[in-house]
């Protein structure tokens, strides 16, 4: 049992960037960075290193809405 779906009633190309922003990577990279922090931090009993590695990452999802807020991330709709 198949629908047909009119022409008229597709959604919008999504954009060809497919997330591949500068806001993207900066956002991913960071977050990252801070889990590896933390995981080190962890595997030594290093409770100073988890919490750099927590301050990475909320750090990262600040970066990344500050540059999507500048222009740099993915278009919104």
């Amino acid at each position: 049992m198949s629908h047909q779906i009119d022409p008229e009633n597709l959604p919008a190309v999504a954009p060809r960037n497919h997330g591949r922003t500068r806001a993207g990577w900066a956002t991913n990279g960071l977050i990252v960075l801070g889990a590896l922090f933390a995981a080190v931090g962890l595997m030594i009993p290093l409770f100073v290193l988890v919490w750099i590695g927590v301050g990475v990452f909320v750090a990262a999802l600040v970066v990344g809405a500050l540059l999507r807020a500048l222009g740099h991330g993915q278009p919104r709709r």
